[in-house]
């Protein structure tokens, strides 16, 4: 039985992010399971994908009372002061984050902006929610990133490995939100959680992902590119394991480790990489299915991409340790309840 350690009944929760993928389906979720919660939600809803996917999740969350939403960018120091002055969150999950390996080679401002000041604005708000006696932040949940490891050799990817060569500034800005939250945990005593998600997919996902991305280019009858040859491989995660991972994660404040700081790591995948072309072919029988393709779709063979790695492979043994959980949402009905989703929404 997991040792829980906090109780999130009745407790005042911070999401940013909140009309993101996971910041949206984890909400929900702690809505449903968790009586008596205060749900406060930010999110700059800037448009590097549909702003009408992300007001679609925002609109199902305003409906309950229990939700607050609050426009604004955790870059802007003044708005995330504001928020813990006035609803002093005990829980705090930051997903808020500019997203994707290639666009951060096209736009790596947006990158340092958002996961690098306005991470620092999270915990700096952390810190000194603590100030005159006050019980404060009891824990701090961050998204950290697979793409932390690199062209890591070794697999599977385990959360001891050395990860000192990203090979994007995303990455790069990932780690250093793992940096930055160790060295705010030994500082100021902030108990931190950082969660590395193995390429996440699912219903009212995110469109600049592959899986969305080859299904919009299919009905369409485009052409779809596949990189490296189609000889990679991901750890694709479902959504709705994703949610349990972090709902797990929140209920449990990290001991001290062995360097006495309230600081851990972990990775939630899927434990089983699959390769690219068995992606897109289950996606294609997927599609056809529910009737949204007729026929599968010409293939662009092509060289990998700059920032791109051969593989991602979790090692969820800590998790499993910890929770007595494990990612387990096969790829075919995964992508199947992704078709049903997409035939609905575009209809």
């Amino acid at each position: 039985m997991t040792n829980f350690n906090i109780d999130l009944k009745n407790k005042t929760i911070l999401i940013t992010g909140i009309a993101g993928f996971i910041g949206s389906y984890l909400a929900r979720e702690l809505l449903k399971t968790f009586e008596g919660i205060r749900l406060i939600g930010i999110d700059n809803m800037n448009d590097y994908y549909d702003v009408g996917l992300k007001e679609m999740r925002l609109a199902e969350l305003q409906q309950n009372t229990a939700f607050t939403f609050i426009k604004g960018s955790i870059a802007d120091k003044t708005v995330v002061d504001d928020i813990f002055s006035i609803y002093k969150p005990q829980i705090v999950v930051n997903l808020a984050a500019q997203a994707g390996v290639r666009y951060s080679i096209t736009n790596p401002r947006a990158y340092v902006e958002s996961n690098l000041m306005g991470f620092f604005n999270i915990l700096e708000a952390c810190r000194y929610s603590y100030d005159e006696g006050c019980t404060g932040v009891e824990h701090l949940v961050y998204a950290s990133s697979s793409s932390v490891y690199g062209s890591n050799k070794k697999v599977p990817y385990a959360t001891e490995d050395k990860v000192d060569n990203p090979v994007s500034l995303y990455a790069a800005t990932k780690k250093s939100n793992e940096l930055m939250a160790h060295a705010y945990s030994k500082l100021y005593g902030i108990p931190s959680t950082g969660l590395r998600f193995f390429t996440v997919y699912g219903p009212a996902g995110r469109p600049d992902m592959a899986y969305f991305g080859f299904t919009n280019k299919m009905v369409k009858g485009q052409k779809i590119q596949i990189f490296n040859y189609g000889d990679m491989y991901r750890d694709f995660t479902y959504i709705d394991d994703i949610v349990t991972g972090v709902v797990n994660v929140m209920q449990k404040s990290p001991d001290f480790n062995e360097d006495g700081v309230k600081y851990k790591v972990y990775n939630i995948g899927n434990n089983q990489p699959e390769s690219l072309m068995y992606f897109v072919e289950t996606l294609e029988k997927c599609l056809m299915a529910e009737g949204i393709i007729t026929l599968p779709a010409e293939k662009e063979l092509l060289p990998m991409q700059p920032g791109d790695v051969y593989q991602t492979y979790a090692d969820v043994d800590e998790l499993v340790k910890d929770f007595g959980f494990k990612p387990s949402t096969g790829l075919a009905k995964g992508l199947e309840k992704f078709a049903k989703w997409y035939k609905e929404y575009y209809k």
